[in-house]
């Protein structure tokens, strides 16, 4: 969480601490008009176009146009942690150079510490909702808890502005505190109660659905709501009840070329706030061991390339993944749960090319960043897949997608999702959030 966002990159779901502010007294704002008026016609579902990429950037951000009158501000897309947060001018104690002007909050936005909303975030002993979320790459958040208006357009032609919680953060800790950072906060997606998703499912904005399209080539796609879920061509498991604080589909084997490392099942977590996959030391040294033996003849480690633990050289500097994943296998994780599903990472999906013309692995010790037993499965795996987040049914799924056709062609012509095995679905065109600012890459 440094302003260029860290190799380490992690955002988990937070630890939650008790901030000191000064008690101020608040009342909860009611449902607006119009989004009681919208949601009498039952859920829909929002679509976002996504900017950035794992290399060089190393985040996915989204717009979320919030408050009254309505600004916009990029928001790290985070599955791993449940907290949406924004810099804010509280005034602000401790906060980074940020895209857009500090989110302004006023008394009356403030969630007073009776709420429900605050009972789920921590136990509540001033007139306020205080919060403090921890992530694993010691970054930090301290603040209070707002509610303010986000502002939608949904896929039944509707325009809801819902009152939603989030943290106005005064008080940031970066790696780089004096860095730039290209987004004004974190948008997290978990499935708790404080999660953006839950309150749009409590206000009957969306059902409890979040899918996001990450693209290769930079960019892709976000979605709350299942109005674009190609639920039969899915490969669907069911979300793990051993993590029920992050999105888990279970213990599962790993393949390397086809053969088991014979290491024992590793636990998954599925988190989009990483921009890179993290193995628990054994698999990680297994893996290691496996890929250095097969490229072993072919490349020679590029000790000299500081971008990751482990790059490559060849005869002549790499352009593309496109050039360099004819020297690699791919990985395949087999999950337990249910009907033993699979995903498999190409090589694609676990090496980057980086400014030096070498290529290194992607997947990264998570025991060196305090990870215990968790397998991290990051961005970088996560390209050119739709992932399904169905807190409804209980379950994750994937599949194969190009996830730059909304980008690209949605504004011109309203096409929206391409998927694999010839299935198309077409968007709308309204779809998206209210607001026309240039992305930062471009």
């Amino acid at each position: 969480m440094d302003g260029a966002k860290s190799m380490v990159n992690l955002l988990l779901t937070a630890l939650l601490l008790i901030a000191a502010a000064p008690s101020i007294d608040a009342s909860w704002p009611s449902k607006s008009k119009s989004t009681s008026e919208a949601t009498t016609r039952g859920p829909s579902s929002a679509v976002f176009p996504l900017y950035g990429d794992v290399y060089p950037h190393g985040m996915y951000y989204v717009t979320m146009t919030i408050g009254d009158p309505p600004r916009p501000y990029f928001l790290d897309v985070d599955t791993g942690s449940d907290l949406t947060w924004l810099q804010c001018d509280a005034p602000c104690v401790r906060c980074s150079k940020v895209p857009h002007p500090l989110y302004r909050p006023t008394k009356q936005k403030l969630v007073p510490c009776e709420n429900p909303i605050c009972s789920a975030l921590r136990h509540c002993e001033t007139t306020q909702c205080d919060y403090e979320v921890e992530y694993h790459d010691q970054g930090s958040s301290l603040g209070v808890l707002v509610s303010d208006a986000f502002a939608l357009k949904l896929a039944n032609s509707s325009t809801v502005r819902p009152s939603l919680a989030f943290g106005c953060g005064y008080d940031q800790q970066f790696a780089n505190p004096n860095s730039p950072v290209p987004t004004d906060g974190l948008l997290g997606l978990g499935s708790g109660k404080v999660s953006i998703l839950s309150q749009l499912k409590e206000q009957g904005v969306t059902r409890n659905v979040v899918g996001h399209c990450l693209s290769s080539r930079g960019n892709g796609f976000l979605f709350f709501g299942d109005d674009f879920v190609p639920y039969g061509k899915i490969n669907w498991a069911p979300l793990s009840r051993s993590y029920r604080n992050y999105y888990s589909p279970g213990p599962a084997t790993v393949y390397f070329a086809g053969k088991s490392f014979g290491v024992k099942q590793m636990d998954i977590v599925f988190d989009s706030g990483s921009s890179y996959t993290y193995f628990t030391q054994q698999p990680y040294q297994a893996l290691v061991s496996a890929v250095k033996s097969d490229v072993s003849s072919k490349l020679k480690e590029a000790s000299d390339d500081p971008s990751l633990p482990l790059c490559w050289k060849g005869q002549k500097p790499f352009k593309s993944i496109s050039d360099a994943k004819k020297h690699f296998k791919p990985v395949l994780l087999s999950f337990i749960n249910g009907k033993k599903v699979t995903l498999e990472i190409p090589p694609e999906n676990y090496l980057i090319v980086t400014k030096y013309g070498n290529v290194c692995l992607g997947i990264l010790n998570g025991s060196e960043v305090g990870l215990k037993n968790f397998n991290v499965i990051g961005d970088i795996t996560l390209q050119d897949l739709m992932v399904v987040y169905d807190n409804e049914s209980g379950q994750i799924g994937w599949i194969k997608a190009s996830c730059d056709r909304f980008s690209s062609n949605a504004d011109k012509s309203g096409m929206g999702f391409g998927f694999d095995e010839g299935l198309c679905q077409n968007a709308y065109p309204e779809m998206g959030i209210l607001t026309e600012e240039r992305p930062l890459f471009m």
